[in-house]
């Protein structure tokens, strides 16, 4: 099966070379013929990693450890679900399934519009592939799946990294890559525009889509990553400002800035510069994200190892990629000139312009911060540490001003604000933002980037229900509806405006969730057998610890009940996993009690069986939950504004609702 492997790999970049050069001999000399063998090399392609994929998800499940990278990441205890994760493990399976996925979301775009953007698809074809090649190349040469033991097979294998071994981790990884994979489409379609001149609004309709199924998985794949972080690694947070977390919120910036930049080239005609600059951004930046990761040049406990044939080989690609990108757009930059000039900041293009710039400041500061340690070595021979406290001071006023933003822009009017429309518009937002602060600061929150975030989380909220509220006025006047009919009917007309705000609403929640940082507990204590302690309010009561084994690991359970002022609130179970084959990496089991207002996150970090004592560390997280929430109205907005629009229903209402 390994030698079918290999072979697969070798005949995909053989399809892929082909591809190749068909699509861009077929492109110069206008044979549709030639660009149509071109596109049947690239499904092969998609054919051929498609069946390579099945071998070795088929050679983790019949346990052959004679292919080294199966010997690696797994063994014959491992549960089903994580002998699947285990594909993606590692280095060498992450490449190909990064292929995988590329030469299937490449096939389907290249299907979706093959007849719609003729002119373009051949060097979409060309530019996908080549990017394929890259991968391919790269395993063939360097970093092959299924590289075999040439003496004697092991009898088991070595089994997956104990934190990997999770639900979680089951979902973000493919999240996560699929969020990376699907930027290759938007920047091939922006690559094909500029070589070929046709650079009107067509490429973007042809991406934009693409972009933000693209952008939801690779916020599902951070968000994910999160809870994954939050659960199992047993510190009390989500988020630490880990390089490998940084490499997938770098594209995620850049992608945001574009789905926002986009609205502005649709509406008048500007920010074309903007708007292909991003594209490329975006699709280097998930090679950059991918470099980090897999060539050691950052530390992290995520991180694939070091690996300096790997980093030279990506810096290569890097440097190749960013030389020919900008080269194109320098080279049709006459064609790219907006059709009108920013007229006023007080106007929605400026906000979107400004929004542009503090996404992208906020790309590069956390790029700074990530390769700061890895520079600091190259240039002075001593590793600098950049902690969470740098990223913090910096992106929390960042942060702020986005969450501003996004409650301004839909209350500016295109071109050009009024002294008139700006009272009308942010009159009420204002104010309740204000009573809000107010409120909580009378309540005694004196934490002052909470107070100031929940205040503009009332402000953009408010701003939202003021849109949702004036457009579905305008839809019952000319339906004759009741204003809940109205409102559905306004989201169904216009589903990528109003999605949009739900989007927005989402966000606010997962703001006000970040606010509840500024008001976290964290506080430890030794309770020996049938011994209580109280913390923050919540008596908790040492039962005993437990030890289990279900042949694959051990397991040491604490049993600690929890109460409050006297009434019992159930038992925690915190506890310590120690793996047969990683038994010097045992894994923390969290034991949370969930709730909208706060939760209460129990870690076991040390225990004694002798006396049946146990450490305790006591997190109390506030808000946390309403992370998680928002990410589920966002997901549930960015849904509604992918689906097809009814156009001239939507035009009949969009010109009495604008403002």
């Amino acid at each position: 099966m390994a030698s079918l492997g290999s072979f697969l790999l070798m005949a995909a970049f053989v399809a892929a070379a082909c591809a190749v050069a068909a699509s861009l001999s077929g492109a110069r000399r206008g044979s549709r013929r030639l660009v149509e063998s071109a596109v049947g090399a690239f499904y092969l392609t998609a054919a051929l990693m498609t069946a390579a994929s099945a071998v070795i998800v088929r050679a983790f499940l019949t346990d052959d450890y004679a292919i080294k990278y199966v010997h690696r990441y797994s063994d014959h205890l491992q549960p089903l679900f994580y002998k699947l994760t285990s594909y993606w493990g590692g280095l060498d399976g992450s490449i190909m399934f990064w292929v995988f996925l590329l030469a299937v979301f490449g096939s389907l775009a290249v299907r979706v519009n093959r007849d719609r953007h003729r002119e373009l698809v051949p060097y979409v074809v060309a530019i996908v592939s080549a990017v394929e090649m890259f991968f391919l190349l790269m395993m063939l040469v360097h970093s092959n799946p299924f590289d075999t033991y040439l003496v004697q097979s092991p009898d088991d294998g070595q089994g997956l990294n104990p934190l990997l071994q999770n639900m979680y981790m089951v979902v973000h990884p493919p999240s996560l890559y699929i969020g990376f994979v699907g930027m290759t489409i938007p920047y091939a379609f922006g690559m094909a525009a500029l070589i070929t001149g046709r650079l009107d609004d067509a490429w973007l309709r042809a991406v934009r889509r693409w972009t933000m199924v693209s952008w939801l998985f690779l916020t599902l794949g951070l968000v994910l990553g999160m809870i994954w972080a939050y659960e199992e690694l047993g510190w009390g947070g989500y988020w630490a400002w880990d390089p490998v977390e940084n490499a997938g919120l770098l594209p995620w910036f850049t992608a945001s800035a574009f789905l926002h930049s986009v609205i502005v080239q649709e509406r008048r005609g500007m920010l074309k510069v903007w708007n292909v600059s991003l594209v490329v951004l975006t699709f280097f930046l998930t090679i950059f994200g991918t470099f980090m990761t897999r060539s050691g040049v950052v530390q992290s406990v995520h991180a694939f190892g070091e690996d300096r044939t790997l980093a030279w080989m990506f810096a290569v690609f890097m440097a190749a990629l960013l030389l020919f990108s900008f080269a194109w757009i320098l080279r049709r930059l006459p064609l790219l000139r907006p059709r009108y000039e920013l007229e006023s900041w007080l106007s929605r293009e400026a906000a979107f312009v400004a929004n542009n710039w503090i996404l992208l400041v906020a790309a590069l500061l956390v790029l700074f911060g990530t390769m700061f340690p890895t520079l600091s070595e190259a240039l002075t021979g001593n590793r600098l540490t950049v902690g969470p406290p740098f990223f913090n001071r910096w992106m929390a006023p960042l942060g702020l001003l986005l969450l501003a933003l996004t409650g301004a822009a839909p209350l500016l009017a295109w071109r050009r604000s009024t002294p008139l429309n700006l009272r009308d518009q942010f009159l009420w937002p204002v104010a309740f933002a204000l009573a809000v602060s107010a409120g909580l600061a009378a309540f005694g929150v004196r934490v002052w980037t909470s107070l100031i975030c929940f205040g503009l989380s009332a402000f953009v909220a408010a701003t939202i229900v003021q849109e949702f509220v004036r457009g579905a006025k305008v839809r019952r006047q000319a339906t004759g509806t009741d204003l809940l009919t109205a409102a559905v009917g306004l989201v169904a007309r216009q589903r990528r405006r109003y999605g949009g705000y739900i989007v927005h609403l989402g966000i606010v929640l997962m703001f006000i969730g970040f606010a509840g940082e500024g008001f976290k507990r964290d506080e430890q204590a030794l309770v020996k057998l049938g011994q209580q302690t109280t913390i923050h309010g919540v008596t908790l009561r040492n039962d005993g610890v437990a030890v289990t084994d279900d042949g694959q690991k051990q397991m040491v359970t604490g049993q600690i009940a929890i109460s409050e002022n006297g009434r019992s609130l159930g038992t925690l179970r915190p506890a310590r996993w120690f793996y047969r084959k990683h038994e010097n990496q045992p894994t923390t089991e969290v034991a949370i009690r969930r709730s909208l207002a706060r939760d209460l996150y129990v870690i076991m970090p040390a225990y004694d069986l002798s006396d049946q004592s146990v450490s305790l560390q006591v997190v109390v997280n506030p808000l946390v939950n309403w992370i998680w929430t928002g990410f589920g109205i966002l997901f549930l907005g960015t849904v509604i504004a992918l689906l097809p629009e009814r156009e001239q229903a939507a035009a009949a209402v969009v010109p009495a609702a604008e403002r």
